[in-house]
């Protein structure tokens, strides 16, 4: 279960600003730079995109019904392949309802999502709701694990029960992410409290010294009356004449992130949390985009989760032995119009796919005439063309 956050959540902050470094040393500087409270995970904004990412790219796959058949494996089309795809719930598209799916998996539900699937009278899939996850509770049964949601229980071949990082001892129940973020995150909540007190608090534009701790600089009212004597009265834009033998008056420029190195180590500790969450540090703002990195990311990690939900679905939802569900990631993958245009002309000049379908590909709408197969034998690629001309005394050098 979520611990309750309460009000020591928060940092406190200074009542009053001072314009001098000694407010490194106190009271008020130790609480805000100590970040020892309580932080839930979807508190950091690091993580939060993290979980983003996922959310959305899974959730901006089309979800395949497909059948196994003795010639390779197609896609069904009917009632349940629309309603899962499109309207899995009466409230929301299938692309808020898988976000939502993946965003309690990987955050409030530290784990687990649990969906109740909710069939008419006719014994046919009406609804897939999602159940809150601060109500679910998990606990051992003789023959395995039960769900008491409320004041209802269900069994696990009840509902859709999604899992990621099984516990070891009860493999069926998973365990989020909260354990190995726990000291990446207070070292992150550290960091922006720390940006953030020196943004409310900066340093003094100057520096004044003095030749010595006479008696005139011992006491506070000693001090303020040296400030009043020689810097308050001058006036803005005019020089300051103060005593040679006395002062040594210095600019002096603010502390900055770099100064106490919290921007690298931010940098380092946003590395972590991609690392955690297997991920390339870009997606986190650390970094260059690189494509083959993402794409990698695709096809491992975000089909991995992506997974999970396919086969949860497919043996909870499915009877039939040659059905089952499928993601389309295709349209996930970076690559540029001509990388698209090049794979569909290798397909088609090998008849692997229909002109139509490589126009589909580009967005474009299909033609009658390019429905069927181009046969090889009658087939000329058009950067041959000019080839088979000369071939035909229809140009070129020595042509009739």
């Amino acid at each position: 279960m979520r611990k309750k956050r309460g009000n020591t959540n928060r940092a406190p902050t200074p009542t009053t600003k001072r314009s001098d470094t000694s407010w490194l040393c106190s009271i008020d500087a130790y609480n805000i730079l100590t970040a020892g409270q309580y932080t839930r995970l979807s508190d950091c904004p690091e993580v939060k995109m993290c979980v983003h990412v996922y959310a959305d790219l899974i959730s901006s796959m089309t979800l395949y019904l497909m059948q196994n058949t003795d010639k390779g494996d197609i896609r069904v089309k009917n009632e349940l392949s629309r309603k899962l795809d499109i309207n899995p719930n009466k409230l929301m598209t299938s692309k808020t309802f898988i976000y939502n799916l993946v965003w309690t998996l990987m955050l409030p539900g530290e784990g687990n999502q649990v969906t109740y699937p909710r069939y008419d009278t006719d014994g046919y899939l009406d609804n897939l709701e999602p159940l809150k996850p601060s109500r679910a509770t998990f606990f051992d049964t003789p023959n395995g694990y039960a769900i008491r949601y409320g004041d209802v229980t269900y069994s696990p071949d009840e509902v859709l029960h999604f899992v990621i990082n099984p516990d070891p001892e009860r493999p069926w129940i998973g365990t989020g992410y909260r354990a190995v973020l726990k000291d990446v995150l207070k070292g992150l909540k550290q960091a922006s409290t720390t940006k953030q007190a020196l943004m409310e608090s900066p340093a003094p534009s100057i520096i004044v010294k003095v030749d010595g701790l006479t008696e005139e600089f011992a006491s506070l009212e000693g001090r303020t009356k040296l400030a009043s004597q020689y810097l308050d009265s001058s006036e803005n834009g005019r020089p300051w004449f103060i005593p040679a033998d006395l002062f040594d008056v210095q600019q002096v420029k603010p502390l900055t992130l770099n100064d106490l190195a919290i921007a690298k180590n931010m940098e380092i500790d946003k590395r972590t949390v991609a690392g955690i969450f297997t991920m390339p540090p870009f997606l986190v703002g650390v970094g260059n985009f690189n494509k083959d990195e993402f794409n990698n990311f695709i096809g491992t990690q975000i089909m991995s989760k992506a997974k999970i939900i396919e086969q949860e679905l497919t043996r909870k939802l499915l009877y039939s032995p040659d059905l089952y569900w499928r993601f389309n990631p295709r349209s996930l993958y970076s690559y540029s119009l001509p990388e698209i245009i090049n794979a569909g002309s290798m397909m088609v000049d090998r008849m692997a796919m229909r002109r139509n379908e490589w126009r589909e590909w580009i967005g474009m709408s299909p033609e009658e005439d390019m429905e069927e197969l181009l046969a090889l034998e009658n087939y000329i690629p058009a950067d041959k063309l000019g080839e088979q001309n000369k071939l035909n005394g229809g140009g070129g050098d020595g042509g009739s």
